[in-house]
């Protein structure tokens, strides 16, 4: 039984993924890179790690939850790392959005210490990490999953096996190129409509019950009406995200047209100074490109 969970993270999204599992009765060894993240884990009743190898040297599995590939790296590899200290057997979970290439790279250094690996970046943001709703992409061995799948509920309510290690990782790319796009469009369509006189919170709704409707204008939907951009996914992690489907894109041979030029609006977004609001402030630069208005600074510049 899977009953000590070492959790290395505590941001904006594991955080609240180490406190519903404290809440469901694991023991939870939390850590973070910087201090002042652990105190809603303390009060869920987990246990705070004064190093990566504290939290680890115990555990029945390892939670990763960081922000990219050289953060995943720096506590994998590291001597006072994950992969040096961990006991052989268990179960390191990256729940990161990283490379593919890098996460099968992760499995096969992991192997050589006889620890397994499962890539499972989620979907959902933060309502989802709060809410223990995440979506779930799973790259690995099947019997792994199988034998996480009960911590694995705790924090999704769609854990989804995509095949062998790395596909989780692709899955994920995937779901941010479809969310990059869409996006941008909603952004479009807000300019468009307030443009042509259209009263805006009406026209929303007509097109979030039509066949344009979308989880993103109908989550997004506040944020245009009020040009609130509190991040629940920050446009910088959008535009890091942006860069793993670009290259991946190009190393299978795949064409995304429509990927590269949101890629390209986000990273524009990134360079103004909006890389720290939510990424439905896609929209100030849909309002820039249109004259729409004149654009304040970035809050968070």
């Amino acid at each position: 039984m899977m009953k000590t969970i070492g959790f290395l993270g505590l941001g904006t999204m594991g955080s609240p993924m180490a406190v519903n599992l404290a809440r469901a009765g694991y023991t939870v060894h939390g850590w973070n890179r910087s201090d002042g993240r652990t105190g809603p884990l303390l009060a869920a009743g987990g246990q705070v790690a004064a190093s990566i190898r504290d939290a680890v040297r115990d555990a029945d599995v390892v939670i990763t939850m960081l922000p990219d590939s050289p953060q995943v790296e720096e506590v994998a590899y590291a001597p006072e790392g994950i992969l040096a200290n961990s006991r052989p057997g268990t179960l390191l979970i990256d729940m990161s959005t990283i490379a593919p290439v890098n996460s099968i790279a992760l499995a096969d250094n992991a192997a050589e210490h006889r620890i397994r690996v499962l890539d499972a970046p989620v979907a959902g943001g933060e309502a989802g990490a709060v809410e223990g709703i995440l979506s779930i992409m799973v790259g690995g061995e099947a019997a792994d999953l199988e034998e996480a799948r009960s911590v694995l509920e705790v924090l999704g309510k769609t854990i989804t096996y995509c095949g062998q290690h790395g596909l989780g990782q692709t899955v994920k790319a995937a779901n941010q190129l479809v969310l990059a796009i869409n996006m941008q469009a909603c952004a479009e369509a807000v300019v468009f409509l307030e443009k042509s006189g259209v009263h805006l919170e009406a026209a929303l709704d007509v097109l979030i019950n039509g066949l344009a409707g979308s989880n993103v204008l109908t989550r997004k939907r506040a944020n245009f009406l009020k040009r609130d951009y509190t991040p629940s996914f920050k446009m910088g992690l959008h535009h890091k995200d942006m860069g793993i489907v670009t290259d991946t894109a190009r190393a299978v041979g795949a064409a995304i047209p429509l990927g590269s030029t949101a890629a390209q609006f986000i990273a524009a977004a990134v360079a103004r100074g909006d890389a720290s609001l939510d990424h439905s402030a896609l929209l100030r630069g849909v309002e820039l490109l249109s004259g729409h208005g004149k654009q304040a600074p970035s809050p968070c510049a």
